[in-house]
């Protein structure tokens, strides 16, 4: 049972990290609605943000979010400045081919400059401590800050796209751009601005995961995969969805967990055989493929 449990609250604490890197693709596409294949890269950028920072500064990774955030929002705008602009003026598979090769661009540039080693963060306040929160779950002090400032930060997002008029306007524009122009919305602005609401966020999230996994310029496919399943599964454009979605994603991440657990219990020496540490992100990609199929739209997606 010990185990069990420590697979939910591993798999929840996961959840809410997640929940954060896809909070920026669901802003960009529920506004735009262009999908960013770029957005694993944005995370990476996000980790070596919070890595070299740490380094250069001497101060705890912990603490170099707010860097993160500038350097995310000035990366998400700059990025639609100067090229998505230009793109969303052409077929829907320009769109797709041009945050593609946004992506390959990011990706390489990272590999000319830090190379394709592994990096980690050795040093820091919570780095190498855990907490013990009773019946069994021990939970890392980097994952579990993790969590709880990715929540900070969803919450943060969540009140400027609901409570404020700028997120009003940001709603706007994404239920229907041409009849917030005619009530004097600046959707270009909009449109710049939901790219660098999402940049910041994505990066945020990677200089949170950077405590507690290796970056290195090939990590983003990953995370890219990750979030479409968390968007397509919240509903696309829903803030509170891509939350919700984050910690089935999360849990969904714990499955070799669960299997041990079940091996134990029941004794089945099968279940031993099957590599389920290996097996883990291919019951993302099904996922998110049974979901597109039954449910396109997503648990909390708008009906347009």
């Amino acid at each position: 049972m010990d185990l069990l449990l420590g697979s939910i609250a591993a798999g929840i604490v996961l959840g809410m990290v997640i929940a954060l890197v896809a909070l920026g693709l669901t802003i960009i596409f529920g506004v735009m609605e262009i999908v960013n294949f770029a957005h694993g890269e944005f995370l990476m950028v996000g980790m070596y943000t919070g890595l070299l920072t740490a380094q250069a500064t001497g101060t705890d990774p912990i603490f170099t979010l707010p860097v993160a955030a500038i350097v995310g929002f000035l990366l998400g705008v700059i990025c639609y400045a100067g090229f998505i602009k230009f793109l969303i003026r052409g077929p829907m598979v320009a769109q797709l081919l041009g945050t593609f090769g946004l992506m390959l661009f990011l990706r390489n540039l990272a590999l000319l400059i830090f190379g394709s080693s592994d990096r980690t963060v050795h040093h820091g306040i919570l780095v190498g401590k855990s907490f013990d929160i009773g019946m069994g779950i021990i939970l890392p002090a980097t994952k579990a800050a993790a969590a709880g400032l990715s929540v900070i930060a969803f919450l943060a997002v969540w009140l400027l796209m609901n409570r404020t008029k700028i997120g009003k306007a940001l709603t706007a524009t994404a239920l229907n751009a041409q009849a917030a122009r005619y009530m004097g919305i600046p959707t270009e602005k909009m449109n710049a601005l939901a790219w660098g609401i999402g940049g910041g966020s994505v990066t945020v999230a990677g200089a949170l995961i950077v405590n507690f996994w290796a970056v290195n310029p090939f990590m983003g496919l990953l995370f890219t995969m990750i979030a479409f399943t968390v968007v397509a599964l919240g509903g696309f454009g829903s803030v509170p969805g891509a939350f919700f979605a984050g910690l089935v994603v999360g849990l969904i991440m714990e499955i070799p967990g669960f299997w041990d657990f079940f091996t134990y219990t029941f004794d089945w020496p099968w279940m031993a055989d099957v590599p389920m540490t290996s097996l883990k992100y291919m019951w993302i990609y099904v996922a998110y493929f049974v979901i597109t199929v039954i449910r396109p739209r997503g648990l909390f997606g708008w009906k347009h």
